[in-house]
């Protein structure tokens, strides 16, 4: 493993801080390089999250797993190291030339294949994939009925596609957020939604089995213990703004209304 994410002694405080007891694989990675890194809430802390539920140790090694809208391919590089995936990292954001120097240096460039794409625009051949993995994304895409059955003819069948997104714990009735939330809420919040909303949804699309559709217990204080270390140590003043920001509404919100649901459903 490359020492890009080898946890360093130099940064002995902030690895304490970040080091979780549900998180023991993400907790093998540099702090450092990870809020380098972020784009959003911990991402290898909600794949850690994820990948039981979504069944990864028990895929054979060399399976193919498409990470859908990867960011900084931190999560690719993590599929790769803890599950010998061959790993396609897909992001609009990011471009394939940048992902592709920052896999290189963690030591997985013959695993880890960066492609820049939308997530409408998937030029992949059906059941080209063992599983799909999307990390704080698929919320900003996937919400369409129609989006679902078009990704899973990506999957093998029998495959599984699982996500986690940022959520509510219950759905907001009517067209007004709850007024404790009000001074931070933004349009684009419209997109998180509850467990029973995602189960739902991809049910019925009529094509997958809903496998799992929870809510993480205290996933508000990862999130807020997250963004006050971004707030603090990430080298981008946009990222620190937006981690205070956010921080403040979890902080005010305490798990009442907001937190992160994974949903994993296997193909049909």
């Amino acid at each position: 493993m490359s020492d890009t994410i080898t946890p360093s002694a130099s940064d002995q405080a902030l690895t304490e801080r970040l080091t979780h007891a549900r998180y023991p694989r993400s907790n093998a990675y540099d702090a450092r390089w990870v809020v380098e890194n972020q784009m959003g809430p911990n991402a290898l802390w909600l794949l850690e999250w994820l990948a039981p539920a979504l069944g990864l140790d028990a895929l054979p090694p060399g399976a193919r797993v498409l990470d859908l809208g990867c960011g900084r391919a931190m999560t690719s590089v993590f599929l790769a190291r803890e599950y010998h995936a061959q790993v396609t990292a897909d992001d609009l954001w990011i471009a394939a030339d940048d992902n592709a120097r920052r896999i290189a240096e963690a030591g997985f460039a013959d695993r880890v294949l960066p492609v820049h794409t939308e997530a409408h625009d998937l030029p992949f051949a059906e059941a080209s994939f063992d599983a799909i993995v999307s990390v704080d994304a698929y919320q900003y895409f996937g919400t369409n009925d129609l989006y679902l059955p078009t990704l899973t003819r990506l999957l093998k069948p029998g495959g599984r596609v699982g996500i986690v997104v940022p959520a509510l714990r219950e759905e907001i009735d009517g067209v007004e957020p709850p007024e404790h939330l009000k001074q931070w809420w933004e349009p684009d919040y419209w997109c998180f939604h509850s467990p029973g909303w995602w189960r739902r949804h991809w049910t019925r699309s009529g094509a997958v089995e809903v496998e799992t559709a929870d809510w993480l217990e205290d996933g508000w204080r990862d999130w807020l213990l997250w963004c006050e270390v971004v707030a603090e140590e990430s080298p981008e003043e946009f990222h620190r703004t937006m981690a205070r920001r956010v921080g403040e509404m979890v902080r005010a919100d305490e798990g009442r209304a907001l937190g992160f649901v994974r949903v994993v459903g296997r193909r049909l």
